[in-house]
């Protein structure tokens, strides 16, 4: 209840609600195609993996020379570098030599071959949201203690 407006207010107070009862139904229609969705879904994890391919791995590359001590800012570009050198020979990333890779940073090390790993890259992001095993079965939890409120 709104207190000390003149009664020729009412029906400003009634149409601001519209927009709310669109979008409420908006959300509601989507929750139930999300759920027909997910129940039908079949997921086949060899097409997913052909799917992959090794230039996804360029910000990896960039995290390796960070870690190295390399600024992002830099790294950014020797990862950019590397996808082009790529290109130019005609290769995936992960098919450049060591010694390829040190013409654009002297911080590679063979160590570096460690970021070729998809599931390397992915346990690596180990955050709220983020795409390790333990985050999505974290975030699986808050999701299913949600839906039981």
């Amino acid at each position: 209840v709104v207190k000390g407006t003149p009664t020729t207010y009412n029906k400003d107070l009634q149409e601001d609600k519209e927009m709310l009862f669109d979008v409420m139904d908006t959300v509601m229609d989507s929750v139930k195609i999300a759920i027909g969705v997910v129940s039908t879904m079949r997921i086949h994890p060899e097409k997913m993996k052909l799917g992959l391919s090794p230039d996804m791995l360029a910000t990896d590359l960039a995290e390796y020379l960070v870690r190295k001590g390399m600024p992002f800012r830099d790294t950014h570009h020797v990862a950019g570098e590397a996808v082009s050198l790529a290109e130019k020979k005609g290769c995936g990333i992960n098919d450049l030599s060591l010694e390829d890779l040190q013409t654009l940073s002297t911080l590679f090390e063979e160590d570096v071959k460690e970021v070729w790993s998809f599931d390397r890259s992915a346990e690596l992001r180990c955050t709220e949201g983020g795409t390790a095993k333990a985050s999505v079965l974290e975030q699986a939890d808050k999701l299913k203690n949600y839906l039981e409120l």
